[in-house]
């Protein structure tokens, strides 16, 4: 398997990974973080719906526009501003999971020549429509993580 492809099946399996890992976190898992300035399930879970709505953008700018500005955003202030502790955990996980397969279903035909086109990112410098697929993928397998982690936390909290 190409790269390419290794890639956008990671990127694909993102919307069913978050799924997964999610499965089964309600009431107070939701909210709990081992400590201050921690991200709970339900604070991960919005900042990558909000993340993949970003990508979405990113994605699009790159394949359709010559060398676009792509600005960072601020995950912390999205995260306070946009209240992720009071967002819908049902809502999050459905956006992520929808956003995911509209970004993949517009990434899976392109041509592979598409991938090298570029963007400019304010704090990354220059990169490639391949490497904000990586960065996509990874992001996702990175959270999903996280979330395993704190869930398998707060089961221990909860046992003592």
């Amino acid at each position: 398997m190409s790269e390419l492809a290794d890639l956008l099946e990671r990127f694909r399996r993102g919307g069913e990974l978050l799924a997964v890992v999610t499965t089964g976190a309600a009431g107070k898992e939701l909210d709990w973080a081992p400590d201050p300035g921690t991200w709970s399930v339900r604070q991960i879970a919005c900042h990558l719906s909000d993340s993949e709505i970003v990508g979405a953008d990113r994605f699009r700018r790159v394949i359709a526009e010559d060398n676009p500005a792509l600005i960072a955003f601020d995950q912390e202030a999205w995260a306070a501003r946009l209240d992720y502790q009071k967002r819908k955990f049902s809502h999050a996980i459905e956006m992520f999971r929808r956003m995911r397969g509209e970004n993949y279903e517009l990434l899976k035909d392109l041509p592979e020549e598409i991938y090298q086109r570029r963007g400019n990112h304010n704090e990354l410098g220059e990169i490639s429509l391949l490497d904000l697929l990586r960065i996509y993928a990874e992001h996702a397998e990175a959270h999903a993580r996280q979330i395993q982690a704190l869930r398998q936390q707060y089961k221990q909290m909860k046992a003592k």
